[in-house]
């Protein structure tokens, strides 16, 4: 007999979509421990920037693998989904229901897909001769390195997207390997879950996007600036320097540009984020959207959350 699949529940979804309160109610109802997949809120010292859960916003419920990271040391992938499999086996084990809930896509589609990664080390020295020839002699350029390695991947990824297409190359050049290639081979079989899957949708972009106008500005007043000073003075973040809300925060810090001009590139840039996890998450097999009503009553929404729930039959599992 075949051994049984754990469940999980996915909540996946663009930012300022309320993945974090609607993951909290279904944590309480259910008796789950969340799991969180952002690549960002795993660093410590990035509260607000993140708009990482507080410990008020998590009423009880136990968190894991946010907040627990120095800015300084990289993250990738592959040491999220390690972490992410054995904080699911865990939650597993004490009789709850593992609830994974992000909006980075990349994350959740490794762990679903049972990806495991044989490429684990980055060459930072390689990385940053690619990103240097890129500045120097232009992101097509880059992108016709790529082409010439990797025929098939560079077919897929757009020239802008450098860090993508540095990424692909140093896959090549490390692993002999294409980097579709090597990822299909990096497919282990079946899943060992057994998932429901949903992301939350709106009708309307522009309703999506209200929201992340309007927390960009509760984050601006709850010390956004302050923290992202703190962070410009004291330390020199790694992979964390990507963080929305950082980056674009730094030429006010160093007095090149106004304040208003960096918070209204924040919110830009938050919006395209937004649109580009929207694209993600239509591609993820079998999942479920719910929307969010126009009116935004959340009654209603968790009420529509948890009939498509129930419909599923992966809750058909013994507590122990």
């Amino acid at each position: 007999m075949a051994e049984r699949k754990i469940p999980l529940l996915v909540i996946g979804g663009p930012t300022a979509s309320g993945k974090t309160a609607l993951s909290v109610e279904l944590a309480k109802k259910l008796g789950g421990e969340v799991v969180c997949a952002d690549s960002m809120q795993v660093y410590k010292d990035f509260q607000i920037i993140t708009a990482r859960v507080t410990e008020e916003e998590m009423q009880g419920v136990p968190h894991h693998l946010t907040g627990f990271l120095p800015l300084e040391k990289s993250f990738s992938v592959a040491e999220w989904a390690d972490m992410a499999r054995a904080c699911i086996a865990d939650i597993h084990s004490r009789g709850k229901l593992p609830i994974v809930c992000g909006g980075t896509g990349l994350y959740i589609s490794t762990l679903l897909d049972n990806i495991v990664f044989e490429d684990r080390g980055a060459d930072p020295e390689r990385r940053g001769q690619l990103e240097k020839f890129a500045e120097e002699n232009g992101r097509h350029a880059l992108w016709e390195k790529l082409s010439a390695l990797d025929p098939e991947a560079a077919a897929e990824i757009h020239e802008n997207n450098v860090k993508r297409v540095v990424r692909a190359i140093e896959v090549c050049e490390s692993t002999g390997r294409g980097f579709y290639e090597q990822r299909r081979q990096n497919l282990k079989g079946d899943s060992p879950y057994d998932a429901f899957v949903l992301t939350i949708g709106f009708e309307d972009r522009g309703d999506l996007y209200d929201r992340v106008n309007r927390r960009v500005g509760v984050m601006l007043e709850e010390g956004m600036v302050d923290e992202a000073r703190r962070v410009y003075e004291n330390s020199d973040p790694a992979t964390a320097y990507q963080a929305i809300g950082y980056k674009e925060l730094i030429p006010y810090l160093r007095g090149e540009k106004p304040l208003e001009e960096c918070a209204e590139n924040i919110r830009l840039g938050t919006r395209h984020y937004a649109k580009r996890q929207l694209t993600w998450f239509r591609r993820i097999d079998g999942i479920t959207t719910v929307f969010f009503p126009k009116d935004g009553d959340n009654k209603i929404f968790y009420e529509n959350v948890e009939k498509s729930i129930a419909k599923s039959v992966f809750l058909c599992y013994n507590k122990r």
